[in-house]
């Protein structure tokens, strides 16, 4: 059920949030429909190590997710082989509560890098949903290795101009 009232900040991700963020994405049915992770995801000294180096990278774009003073999760924008890519994760608390679509609307009036692609597994029909919302289109499919399922799987490509 969406809830509309849920007032949502978006604000540069600090690295006292990262603690938190670790936590959220330790949930292993959200793993399983990120599908693509780090193999190490669960390496708390690794993670830190990554994202703190993120932060100070200008090319990407890490925003944290906040509702009534608690964060929710995060969303940011990072360059892959040259092109401009999206990647979110909310808390499963707060799941089929509109939270992604409407943080990732407040993301792309913030980051207006475009063309910005989205990934999201054959399966995470959320995923899609809230991508399609937000003006994206599929414009293919591809398959990788799904570190988090341990498999090879298809992944739809999605592109917003």
């Amino acid at each position: 059920m969406t809830d509309t009232k849920l007032d949502i900040i978006l604000r540069p991700t600090e690295i006292a949030d990262l603690d938190t963020l670790f936590e959220i994405q330790l949930d292993k049915e959200g793993g399983y429909l990120a599908a693509f992770m780090p193999n190490d995801h669960t390496n708390k000294l690794a993670y830190l190590d990554k994202f703190t180096k993120l932060l100070n990278d200008p090319t990407v774009n890490n925003q944290t997710i906040i509702i009534d003073n608690k964060i929710v999760g995060s969303i940011a924008k990072f360059v892959m082989f040259g092109d401009n890519e999206l990647t979110y994760w909310i808390d499963k608390q707060y799941w089929g509560k509109g939270i992604a679509t409407k943080a990732l609307k407040h993301f792309l009036y913030i980051e207006t890098t475009r063309p910005i692609f989205g990934r999201v597994a054959f399966d995470n029909f959320g995923s899609q949903k809230v991508l399609e919302k937000c003006g994206f289109l599929k414009i293919g499919s591809d398959k990788g290795f799904a570190s988090a399922r341990q498999t090879e799987i298809e992944e739809f490509i999605y592109k917003l101009t």
